[in-house]
């Protein structure tokens, strides 16, 4: 893998943050839930291969701020603000996450707005440790 790519990574993280916030707008709540936890994914992914040289797999925010934390620390509200993403990456996509209602009912104007806060604490810090 190209260390390099980090920069890519970085900037579909900020296009994945965006596009959270437009569909907000849109009263589409549970896409915008997912694409906030895929821009800390994808921020978190980048600041790993800047700084640490390495591409994680996982698609947990919170392991990889842990994986972040041995090289940078990593203040209480960003693992807090990981751990929260975490919990959208399944429920906002798929109807068999829940016992019964799609998504795009279950999930409310207050889940994005949380969501979307999280991911910008999330580049926020990923942004300061570049």
């Amino acid at each position: 893998m190209s260390w390099e790519r980090w920069v890519d990574w970085l900037e579909e993280a900020e296009d994945d943050l965006a596009a959270a916030r437009d569909l907000y707008g849109a009263g589409r709540y549970a896409k915008a839930c997912f694409l906030a936890q895929q821009a800390a994914e994808k921020a978190l992914k980048a600041l790993l291969m800047k700084r640490v040289g390495i591409y994680e797999r996982t698609h947990s925010v919170a392991s990889l701020l842990e994986r972040a934390g041995t090289s940078v620390g990593v203040p209480h509200e960003v693992l807090a603000a990981g751990e929260l993403l975490d919990r959208y990456y399944v429920p906002s996509r798929y109807p068999n996450a829940w016992p019964s209602g799609s998504p795009s009912r279950r999930l409310k104007e207050a889940d994005a707005r949380e969501a979307i806060r999280a991911a910008e604490l999330v580049l926020s810090y990923v942004k300061g440790n570049l």
